[in-house]
């Protein structure tokens, strides 16, 4: 199954609720882009239903009127713009965003990258030279294991390690008609550690999360899905860096509130690419309501002229988007703050 998130924790009870759930309220999806995009070369994305899983049969309108539906694969071709800066996806109740990048010759030297560090259950972007909009002519492997292409550029695409992957170093190997390149990472497994014993309403205690993989200190969001059961101390989205060494974990202070099973969930933080965010804050003040145009256009100032305040300007990103209405403009927030 293809998890929307590096590590998702819950017991039987809690996933069987959640179905529950699931089965009386509005299907959602997640759609999947590649970060960036080639202008005016073919590309493609991908869309993940609520089980995670690829979703065919979903329709899909794009920025520049296109409008695509996922074929058996959960995937759809589409068309990138020959101009703009930015593409929006909207279909099912969902949005997503990607730069738009000038179309380079092939001769054009460019450097293969992808993040130090990647989920070994989360999707993850690897981008370089020769690739394929077109993702079944893109093949990855991750230790010799194939890995799932999602979405796909000629810069960039989307992938998914094998069920199978063991956490620590990886070597990435990446081929597309023409071309074959290699790159290093780390896998990190997330796994975690709850109180024992069960705690009681009112009791507090600590649950643990452990970073497999790595002896480096790493960022994790955690993020609470059951408050009414479990309470996070310190906010039900915390963000958190593990000790290092060999006991590399991290501690969440939590108080019992209600008897019964408990949700959260917890990812690896990107390393900042503050270059993208400031494209996609400039992008998001043209459309911004006017209460919100100077204060948009102030952090994308900001992230240029002073790089240092990266972590506060995704803080400022997130309580401006949590205070708008869903829409183009959000989502662009929203990327922002991803990219952050």
């Amino acid at each position: 199954m293809m998890l929307l998130c590096s590590a998702c924790f819950h017991s039987a009870r809690a996933r069987a609720a959640q179905n529950r759930a699931n089965s009386l309220t509005s299907w959602t999806v997640t759609i999947v882009l590649p970060p960036k995009l080639m202008a005016g070369h073919p590309a493609t994305l991908a869309v993940l239903g609520v089980d995670g899983r690829l979703a065919p049969g979903v329709r899909v309108e794009l920025s520049d009127d296109q409008t695509v539906t996922t074929d058996g694969t959960g995937r759809a071709l589409f068309n990138t713009p020959p101009k703009g800066d930015y593409l929006l996806a909207r279909g099912s109740g969902a949005s997503a965003a990607a730069l738009i990048d000038p179309a380079v010759a092939e001769s054009e030297p460019k450097a293969a990258a992808l993040p130090p560090m990647v989920s070994a259950r989360d999707r993850f972007w690897v981008c370089g030279p020769g690739l394929s909009g077109r993702a079944d002519q893109d093949s990855i492997t991750i230790n010799g294991q194939p890995a799932a292409v999602l979405a796909a550029s000629p810069v960039c695409l989307v992938a998914l390690a094998s069920p199978s992957a063991k956490p620590g170093p990886a070597a990435v190997s990446v081929e597309a008609p023409g071309v074959a390149w290699n790159a290093m990472t780390t896998l990190i497994s997330l796994e975690f550690e709850a109180p024992g014993p069960s705690l009681k309403p009112g009791q507090k205690g600590q649950l643990v999360i452990h970073a497999r993989g790595s002896d480096q200190k790493i960022g994790i969001l955690a993020q609470n899905q059951t408050p009414e059961v479990l309470r996070f101390l310190r906010g039900d989205r915390q963000e958190l860096v593990t000790s290092g060494r060999s006991e590399n974990s991290a501690t969440l202070a939590v108080q019992a509130i209600s008897s019964g099973d408990f949700s959260f969930s917890a990812r690896l933080l990107p390393a900042p690419d503050q270059a993208s965010a400031e494209r996609y804050l400039r992008a998001a003040a043209a459309l911004a309501p006017k209460d919100f145009k100077r204060r948009t256009s102030e952090l994308a100032r900001r992230l240029a002229q002073h790089p240092g305040d990266a972590a506060s300007v995704r803080s400022e990103v997130e309580r401006l988007a949590t205070s708008t209405l869903a829409g183009d403009f959000r989502t662009l927030l929203e990327a922002a703050q991803a990219a952050l």
